[in-house]
């Protein structure tokens, strides 16, 4: 199981045995750890790098023996893409010397989860949603503004009953 700690730690060392600043969005169970879900249990770091060389950390993650999925986009990870302005709202988390740790505004993490839409990722999203009272309309205002980016595909349907469920 990796904890944020187990990040941090790889981080600090990258940064000190590489010297490349980093600069990444927690995206997966770690973000959801950093929501305050305690018993959520991950496997492996899925990030998008905002600053730094994405294919030396990840080998440096790999020597570590933390499994890592980066990106420098994740609206690349679905078809359906990543509300406008995503990155400019990411919340600070943790900043190191030369690292910072970012997560998703929650309605950002909801419209993630949606996007790809197991039930892992549909229970992550409610959790995110009912523990800082998302409102539903900011929520559609989101995932309208998800749709407007997405190249027009028939996984826009499966989106939008997904967020008719939700």
């Amino acid at each position: 199981m990796i904890e944020i700690k187990d990040v941090e730690d790889v981080l600090k060392e990258f940064t000190k045995e590489i010297g490349e600043p980093v600069e990444l969005i927690l995206i997966g169970g770690l973000a959801l750890k950093i929501y305050g879900a305690e018993n959520r249990a991950t496997m492996d770091v899925d990030a998008e790098i905002i600053k730094g060389n994405l294919f030396k950390l990840y080998e440096f993650f790999k020597k570590k023996g933390i499994p890592a999925d980066l990106t420098e986009n994740i609206s690349g990870w679905s078809v359906i893409a990543m509300p406008k302005g995503y990155r400019e709202r990411a919340r600070t988390v943790i900043k190191g010397k030369g690292f910072i740790i970012k997560i998703l505004n929650p309605y950002d993490f909801v419209i993630a989860k949606l996007r790809r839409g197991t039930n892992e990722d549909i229970e992550d999203a409610l959790f995110v949603a009912r523990k800082y009272k998302l409102n539903l309309e900011k929520i559609k205002e989101f995932a309208q503004n998800s749709i407007e980016n997405s190249v027009k595909d028939t996984a826009i349907f499966s989106f939008k009953r997904r967020l008719e469920i939700f």
